[in-house]
């Protein structure tokens, strides 16, 4: 008489079980997403970090095209395409990130910096004019000021320069840009203060070591300037200066100082010695 009443007992304890096996498998699914999404996380790191740039884009591309919503993937592609130097593509990259939701006002300020190097300045100019002048960083302000160097409205750049190098604590590199700037108006002497400064900052920076010759010998100082250098780089800078005399018509100074620069590389200076010939050959 009690058989009625056990069956649906085993019923129910099955049910039960049923529902706690299928709660725990939830529960394993759910540790295992939560795993896949810190390695992804890590992985996404380390290849922005470290990897080989076309091969973070290969990545990106593949994470990108499984998740097209994702704005960290597009973020990690665009951020990728830049390291890669391939810039037009990178553009296309920060502008298809801004039209996502999820974005930053850093991504604006990545995006006229990919416009920048991809020499598009209206577009680098429309960007910047987006972004709220509550944005006080040293990557606004250096973008900024080339923006602004590019236009030829030298005012607005020496004040973007000017407080880009105060929002660093690595100025040499705008340093650079700012002499480079003061080089190409022709004032050469303010031109030769920021490049000696951006090399005391930064001993190892020599695109101003040579733009410091190039402002010295624009002066007609054809000495070396004592700054810290390799005995390759001494080479090079000397046949900078060769160079620079022989656009000014000083052919003299020019044969002397190729001499001194085959004579001081301490490999074969082909490029010196190709010059100094076809000199003497005139």
């Amino acid at each position: 008489m009690r058989q009625p009443i056990l069956i649906p007992t085993v019923i129910a304890c099955g049910l039960v079980l049923s529902a706690c096996a299928k709660k725990e498998e939830e529960a394993v699914e759910r540790a295992f997403q939560e795993v896949n999404v810190i390695d992804e996380t890590n992985l996404n790191d380390v290849m922005l970090s470290s990897a080989n740039p076309n091969e973070a884009v290969t990545y990106f591309q593949r994470a990108t095209s499984e998740n097209p919503d994702r704005a960290d993937l597009q973020r990690g592609l665009a951020i990728s395409l830049t390291r890669a130097k391939r810039n037009t593509e990178a553009v296309a990259a920060w502008s298809k990130l801004n039209s996502m939701s999820g974005t930053t006002v850093q991504d604006k300020v990545n995006m006229a910096d990919a416009l920048v190097r991809n020499g598009e300045w209206k577009r680098a100019e429309e960007v910047l004019n987006s972004i709220p002048p509550t944005l006080e960083t040293y990557e606004r302000y250096r973008l900024e000021a080339i923006v602004a160097d590019a236009k030829k409205d030298w005012k607005r750049a020496d004040t973007f320069y000017e407080t880009a190098i105060g929002l660093t604590t690595r100025p040499a590199g705008v340093m650079n840009n700012w002499g480079y700037s003061k080089l190409t108006r022709g004032q050469y002497a303010e031109a030769e203060k920021l490049f000696t400064e951006a090399i005391r900052q930064d001993g190892s920076l020599y695109t101003a070591k040579n733009n410091l010759v190039l402002a010295r010998s624009a002066q007609g100082n054809y000495s070396m300037p004592v700054i810290p250098m390799s005995q390759v780089e001494r080479a090079q800078l000397l046949n900078t200066m060769a160079i620079s005399a022989v656009k000014q018509g000083d052919v003299s100074t020019a044969k002397n100082l190729f001499r001194d620069a085959i004579e001081t590389h301490p490999q074969y200076f082909e490029e010196a010695v190709r010059s100094l010939a076809a000199l003497e050959e005139t």
